[in-house]
């Protein structure tokens, strides 16, 4: 009789204990419980709320058991049980607000990973539990100096943002002295590392969800102070000190965003910010300062083609000249050049490639620049469009960005001869790129133009491998706008003549040739036999087998071998024979019986290209793997044909292609430099008589 269907083995598991499997009753009572991972059930059989348990409510204090629903418990499920949050909660407080430090130090250490469930937040903080920590942090027995109660105080922070980070409780209900205590770790010269960042994340979130704190924490920590933590190496520290500041300028009312923002661009303070900007983990933070460290990075450019150190006094004439050498940079929003790196990609890429240029290659990137204003308006390169347009090519052609591919087999040895490559190559092909503007007399209508050759000069020198930035100089200046002309010209012309009609015509007529000349060489092949490996019932090579075609190519003859033969198996050895009337179909691939029976083989993406069957009478099939793509292609065609059916191969038609060139080539030879008339001459007209004519009678 079988087991009724309410009933599922499952195994229970306790912390410390073993698991213990037992037969499980789904008819049971259940009660949800809201935790941080969903809706969770406790089952418990009706009679033990009068036995073994005195209460559901003490059910729902010991134990939860991490389950949506009855109907997810199938045979062999874990059921892990687990403290409840509001048993912990209270455990946890107790142990906080013990005497014994190190009791108190694993209390806060196991709060700070538990914090993150809102469940056990908000039964922590209904017991008063934000509260305390608050008192702790605001209690001055801390010794930041000594490392252990440092720790103590990064995991009492630690928790206090992850409970507040569940907005179960407003941020205005945080007092005055917790504010001026974490304004103080932040303002103070030595903090620990974790300190620092907690209450920068702390201070953050106190200005993006209040206003009032927002005065408050203005007024504690001020920007210069904050500055200070970006020109440490902690990558994190600099993240948080940003993100700060950024939250201090969105919060800064209208009239007091301009004060700000002329404090950010003071000169020693752009400094700092603009060797953050570097960062490319600090780049990754959408954050205002960022804005700036761009606006900043452009300024630097103008500054080192311009000498703008001398700028003048007064803002709207220094804002008209910005604007003049913005322009005369190529940027196409010169009033402001920053929107020039907001699409993606390239994005700040192009910026940092500029940057590079002006910083390594000042003299090369000074001529660019001022060679082109110097030229007439409708001549002149824009330097900043090119240099964004050449970027966005370059991650398109060495797909810059994407997934890697495994089938892709390029590789570029020259990017590894040079510590900073992508730069140096972004270098090279910008006074490519100015080098071809000029040989094509190009103007701004030619701008796209100009950027195809650029490709093209760029993909036909990676094509050759130079093995160093120097050899792609090399091949570089070899492919000129000229050479680049004529090497079209020359493809053009050769693909022009092969497509003309009459041609077309001649492959036409040649191409049955080609086929039946292809036809007979994998008959040939097949009449020569090859020799296969026979896979046993345990995935292993076992033995050999050899299979070859009848001279009259009516009769597969096949056998097995001890070993692979060195020539020609004799038909005699051959014991087993399939006659070619008889076959029905050749299959390939995963569509092959042998392929769908062992799982392993079907896996193996190898064998499963090589693998064929022959189906022949009376419902039998003849299983091939053969040893290599050669030999596939050999074979498959080979058995096409003798069925009739087209060949299909990847070898059938590379085969065709290399006869069908090499004929036409020799029936074309006698016509080399003869205009090949695109249509056949005219039929002249039919004569008034036909008197001319010899009569037999």
């Amino acid at each position: 009789m079988p087991p009724p269907s309410d009933i599922v083995k499952v195994a229970i598991e306790w912390p410390g204990a073993n698991a213990q499997l037992i037969e499980f009753d789904q008819v049971l009572i259940h009660i949800n419980i809201i935790t941080g991972v969903g809706f969770l059930t406790v089952f418990v059989k009706p009679e033990l709320l009068y036995t073994d348990i005195q209460s559901s409510s003490e059910v729902l204090q010991l134990f939860v058991c991490v389950f949506q629903s009855r109907g997810e418990i199938k045979n062999g499920t874990i059921l892990r049980l687990a403290i409840s949050p509001m048993r912990a909660a209270r455990q946890l407080l107790e142990r906080i607000q013990s005497h014994g430090i190190d009791a108190r130090l694993e209390a806060l250490k196991e709060l700070a990973k538990l914090s993150a469930d809102p469940t056990f937040a908000a039964e922590f903080i209904n017991m008063e539990g934000l509260a305390t920590l608050a008192r702790l942090v605001e209690s001055v027995k801390w010794k930041i100096i000594n490392p252990f109660f440092g720790e103590m105080l990064a995991f009492t922070l630690t928790a206090f943002l992850e409970l507040m980070d569940h907005g179960i409780v407003s941020w205005d209900l945080i007092s005055v002295s917790f504010i001026k205590q974490i304004s103080g770790y932040v303002n103070q010269p030595m903090v620990d590392v974790s300190i620092l960042q907690r209450s920068l994340a702390i201070l953050e979130s106190m200005v993006l969800n209040s206003h009032s704190l927002y005065q408050r924490v203005a007024q504690e920590t001020t920007v210069a102070q904050l500055i200070a933590h970006l020109q440490v190496s902690n990558q994190e520290i600099q993240t948080y000190a940003i993100a700060l500041i950024n939250a201090l300028f969105l919060k800064t009312p209208e009239d007091r965003r301009q004060e700000m923002a002329s404090t950010l661009a003071q000169k020693h303070l752009r400094g700092i910010i603009l060797n953050v900007s570097v960062n490319p983990y600090i780049m990754t933070s959408d954050c205002l300062c960022y804005w700036y460290s761009i606006t900043y990075i452009i300024f630097e450019l103008r500054r080192i083609a311009f000498d703008g150190d001398n700028d003048p006094s007064g803002t709207e004439k220094r804002k008209a000249i910005y604007t003049k050498d913005y322009k005369m940079l190529g940027f196409t929003n010169p009033v402001n050049p920053a929107m020039d790196f907001t699409q993606t990609p390239p994005g700040m890429l192009a910026l940092d490639n500029m940057l590079y240029l002006a910083k390594v290659h000042q003299d090369t990137y000074i001529r660019i620049v001022l060679e082109n204003c110097s030229r007439e308006d409708k001549h002149e390169c824009p330097f900043g469009r090119s240099a964004i347009e050449l970027t966005r090519m370059l991650c398109d052609i060495l797909q810059v960005g994407e997934l890697p591919n495994e089938g892709c087999n390029d590789f570029h040895p020259m990017f590894f001869t040079h510590e900073r490559a992508w730069e140096e190559f972004f270098c090279v092909c910008i006074q490519l790129l100015n080098k071809t503007w000029k040989e094509m007399r190009a103007t701004a209508e030619d701008f796209n133009k100009v950027m195809t050759v650029v490709r093209e000069q760029i993909t036909r020198a990676l094509a050759m491998k130079p093995p160093s930035l120097e050899q792609l100089r090399v091949k570089l200046r070899s492919l000129s706008y000229s050479e680049i002309l004529r090497l079209r010209q020359s493809e053009r012309m050769s693909q022009d003549d092969f497509q003309s009609p009459p041609i077309i015509e001649l492959r036409e007529r040649i191409q049955p040739e080609i086929l039946e000349l292809i036809k007979q060489q994998r008959l040939n092949r097949l009449c020569e036999g090859s020799c296969f490996r026979k896979l046993g019932n345990r995935r292993r090579q076992e033995k050999f087998w050899f299979c070859r075609l009848s001279l009259n190519h009516k009769v597969l003859h096949y056998g097995d071998l001890d070993e692979s033969p060195q020539g020609e198996v004799p038909f005699e050895l051959l014991t087993d024979k399939i006659p070619v009337s008889d076959i029905k179909a050749v299959l390939t691939g995963k569509d092959c019986p042998h392929m769908k029976e062992k799982s392993a083989l079907k896996q193996n993406k190898e064998v499963l290209e090589l693998a064929f069957s022959v189906l022949y009478d009376p419902d039998e099939v003849l299983n091939f793997v053969a040893p290599n793509k050669y030999e596939y292609c050999i074979w498959t065609d080979g058995l096409s044909a003798l069925l009739g059916k087209e060949l299909g191969s990847d070898l059938t038609r590379s085969d065709l292609d290399t006869l069908m060139s090499m004929e036409m080539k020799l029936r074309l030879l006698d016509l080399e430099n003869i205009t090949i008339p695109e249509a056949p001459p005219p039929v002249p007209k039919e004569p008034s008589t036909y008197n001319f004519t010899y009569n037999y009678g």
